[in-house]
């Protein structure tokens, strides 16, 4: 493994300076505002991932007005009182992208953040409080729990929502075989607690943020995928 300032030095050469690296990092949000996301809006943020896998992320995006409106706002407790014939006459929709199997994971995902956010008092709440050091351990209680958030699909719901994480890129997946930290795949248990462990002694390092080091990690190696 690296040392940090190894890998910034790096990514400062490639990207042309300092300031020009600092401009290109985004920082996640802090506890206090992680509180502050309201559970329709964590809905929302998850269900717009899941329709963007394997999909154009712009048409979704150019429909997304019409998702909230469809699907009250993701307002979760009227969602996880839906019947399952109003669910399926939503799903053909032409106002949205129709497709069921995704449609019907607003509901089942509705139903998770439901039993989160009664027992912490909001979804925002419980981001907050899950630490940094088990990350991963985030990532599989929302693919265990969830519907269609394992892959990258959960960390760039979270990644957006502003909880701190670092995504498996395929720039930092690069970086991880080139060293030879990992030989397996990508997300094997043994692969993820190498790639969790060594981003939190890079973190003891550097002081910065999970997501600020997954970028340094993309700008130091190839081709940004951050």
């Amino acid at each position: 493994m690296e040392p940090f300032d190894k890998l910034y030095t790096r990514a400062v050469e490639r990207k042309g300076g300092e300031q020009v690296l600092s401009n290109l990092i985004s920082k996640p949000l802090n506890a206090e505002q992680l509180c502050k996301i309201t559970n329709d809006r964590v809905l929302s943020e998850v269900t717009k991932k899941i329709f963007q896998s394997g999909f154009v992320w712009s048409v979704v995006e150019k429909k997304w007005d019409s998702f909230e409106e469809v699907f009250w706002g993701f307002n979760i407790e009227k969602l996880v009182m839906m019947p399952d014939d109003m669910l399926e006459r939503k799903a053909t929709d032409p106002a949205i992208i129709r497709n069921y199997n995704k449609v019907k994971t607003i509901r089942e995902n509705a139903l998770m953040l439901k039993e989160i956010s009664d027992e912490y008092g909001s979804v925002g709440k419980w981001l907050a409080q899950w630490s940094t050091e088990n990350i991963i351990g985030l990532w599989a209680h929302l693919k265990k729990h969830g519907s269609r958030l394992g892959g990258n699909t959960g960390p760039y719901a979270l990644r957006k929502l502003g909880k701190d994480t670092f995504i498996l890129s395929k720039d930092v997946e690069t970086y991880f075989r080139a060293n030879q930290l990992i030989n397996g795949g990508l997300t094997s248990k043994r692969s993820l607690n190498v790639i969790q462990q060594t981003f939190s002694l890079w973190q003891k390092e550097s002081r910065l943020s999970l997501q600020e080091i997954s970028q340094i990690v993309a700008y130091s190696t190839g081709s940004n995928h951050v």
